[in-house]
């Protein structure tokens, strides 16, 4: 079962990154048909490969201060941070091929 759209602040967001070695950020829309293809194939990759990655799925229709201060004007927009700072960021056309390979060295020397 995937975790609900999330309605959350902006310091709830900042805090998080401040205090995770990483987060992923996953900014969706009630209404996106691609946002919801894309979204188990998001969550099984983080669970599978990147589980110390703090997965949060954002309504960015309903978070519209968190949306506008990360930049989001599109969704889905995937954002990775890892030692609080932004290391990754995707949009629509999401090849998750690529961003495995993206994060596969930094997170495994990270989380070791």
């Amino acid at each position: 079962m995937m975790p609900e759209l999330e309605i959350v602040t902006l310091d709830e967001i900042q805090n998080e990154i401040a205090n995770e070695l990483g987060v992923m950020l996953y900014f969706s829309g009630i209404h996106c048909n691609v946002c919801h293809a894309l979204r188990p194939k998001v969550q099984a990759l983080f669970a599978e490969k990147f589980p110390g990655i703090k997965q949060r799925y954002i309504d960015a229709e309903n978070s519209p201060e968190v949306a506008a201060y990360y930049n989001v004007f599109a969704v889905p927009t995937m954002i990775v941070f890892m030692d609080r700072r932004e290391f990754a960021r995707e949009g629509r056309a999401v090849s998750l091929v690529e961003l495995e390979s993206r994060l596969a060295r930094p997170y495994g020397m990270m989380m070791d």
